[in-house]
């Protein structure tokens, strides 16, 4: 088990490291109902990691992933394939990053995020979970190689958890700072908000290329 976390920590960071949807969160926060929908969001996103991941260990169950505890040919050429399409999506990022982090731009719907009801608001978390460009595939290749390192399932599920867990933190603590320090948390999660909205082009570009990287190596040594 300690091998396949071990194999997986890197792409949970990598998901945890999220500068939109912890915009959205501190937004959401700073909402009248933001200590109801706030843990809402925090909730979608865990069900939408978890979900995926979750789908991704029946697959390879049935996939056999695992070959006499080494990954099957096929898991490797899924993750050759994430890699080329997360390189690819970085350089994209990259090419439209501002040359002025300042005039950064944030989607339009986070304008109306103060209207937004709690199933929408959960909907959104599980959506900046499971269906983001960087986050869906990293949670797939994580179910990948949980799958195929060849341990039983209680330890499969137990892994992960510890995915999902490490992946939520960058979404958890400005949660759990506006918890603890209520109002005084404003000035704290509004810094974290203006970095993150200013830099998440940036970010996201060079996640999208390291971890593609890594993907790709991952990829070429099972094929290989």
């Amino acid at each position: 088990m300690g091998h396949a976390v071990g194999d997986v920590l890197g792409l949970a960071a990598g998901v945890a490291v999220s500068p939109l949807p912890i915009v959205a969160i501190i937004l959401i926060l700073a909402t009248p109902r933001g200590r109801l929908n706030g843990p809402l969001f925090a909730l979608g996103w865990v069900l939408g990691l978890t979900l995926l991941g979750a789908v991704m260990l029946a697959v390879g169950g049935t996939g056999d992933a695992s070959t006499h505890k080494h990954p099957a040919t096929w898991v490797g050429a899924l993750k050759l394939a994430l890699g080329v399409l997360l390189v690819l999506f970085g350089a994209h990022q990259w090419r439209r990053r501002p040359t002025d982090p300042s005039q950064a731009q944030l989607p339009k719907w986070m304008a109306a995020i103060d209207r937004f009801t709690p199933p929408k608001v959960l909907g959104l978390g599980l959506a900046l979970s499971a269906a983001n460009l960087k986050n869906a595939p990293l949670t797939i290749a994580a179910g990948a190689s949980i799958s195929s390192a060849g341990i039983p399932v209680p330890q499969q599920v137990g892994t992960l958890a510890i995915f999902v867990i490490t992946a939520s933190l960058g979404v958890l603590a400005p949660l759990g700072v506006y918890l603890i320090m209520g109002e005084r948390a404003k000035s704290v999660l509004s810094t974290w908000r203006d970095w993150a909205a200013q830099h998440n082009v940036a970010v996201m570009a060079v996640l999208f290329f390291v971890l593609g990287l890594k993907l790709l190596g991952d990829g070429i040594s099972i094929v290989a």
